[in-house]
């Protein structure tokens, strides 16, 4: 199993940015699916961006546009920059990862609070 390690959240007034690193305790090159989850009290954990093996990426309607998922692969990391921040996107922000067997990894979670 890999242990991940979220970092980058805070506090930030609307309209301004914070990029998230999620940093893996092994090469993340076998790894199927990179994707930071978003979760608010009361709700489950929903998928905003996710990077796919061979480079492909997903993002949700709400932050499709202002975030920015990659990866690099050298420093074992995943990023998620966001861009045009909203009070609606405050929330814990999770890192998950699939390896190549299916296996699934959660990182801590970050917090990230935008006031408006």
């Amino acid at each position: 199993q890999v242990q991940l390690v979220e970092s980058g959240g805070g506090l930030v007034q609307a309209g301004g940015s914070l990029r998230l690193s999620c940093a893996a305790s092994r090469s993340i090159d076998s790894f199927n699916l990179m994707g930071w989850y978003y979760q608010t009290p009361g709700n489950q954990r929903e998928l905003v961006a996710g990077i796919f093996s061979g480079g492909s990426t997903y993002y949700s309607d709400s932050v499709k546009g202002r975030f920015t998922i990659s990866r690099d692969n050298a420093k074992n990391t995943v990023y998620l920059q966001m861009n045009s921040l909203k009070s609606e996107d405050t929330g814990v922000y999770y890192c998950k990862v699939v390896d190549i067997i299916g296996s699934t990894s959660w990182g801590p979670g970050t917090q990230v609070t935008v006031s408006s």
